[in-house]
């Protein structure tokens, strides 16, 4: 009975894991699109090895705002962040006592979504950087407009 609890427990993380992981990037992109800023998602980015390592050693899911340098800088901060919210059904499930070390499946699930509800270094460098990000679209942009010099000489 142990063994099958363990495989049980095992699946069940793994799919938390998957799972979670599209809630992370579709909350970063939910965040993003109430916020009216331009975003783009990629799946499984920069994929050229096989199955195992396309699957343990890069994102499988990326979400790049495309900000164009008016939007306030908390926007970006909170699109970073939201992925934390994730962790909130889990912790009521706590408080109301259903994950328990008598229910491992429940634990191990448990587990793994607040494994993807914390946000990644790239989230956390975005949410201290943002307003670097915005100025320097912004200078991009008045460069980009900037009238180009007469060839006419």
């Amino acid at each position: 009975m142990i063994g099958s609890n363990v495989v049980v427990a095992g699946c069940a993380l793994a799919l938390s894991v998957a799972v979670g992981l599209v809630a992370h990037e579709s909350a970063h992109a939910a965040t993003l699109r109430l916020a009216r800023v331009d975003y783009s998602v990629s799946y499984f980015p920069g994929r050229s090895d096989g199955v195992v390592a396309a699957l343990t050693t890069r994102p499988w899911a990326a979400v790049h705002p495309r900000p164009t340098g008016r939007e306030p800088p908390w926007t970006l901060r909170l699109a970073a962040l939201a992925p934390a919210l994730l962790a909130v059904p889990v912790f009521g499930l706590a408080l109301a006592g259903l994950v328990t070390s008598d229910a491992p499946v429940v634990a191990a699930a448990a587990i793994g979504w607040l494994a993807c509800s914390l946000p990644s270094p790239q989230d956390f460098s975005v949410a201290f950087h943002a307003q670097q990000l915005l100025e320097r679209k912004r200078a991009r942009t008045r460069d980009s407009n900037a009238a180009a010099p007469s060839r006419a000489d």
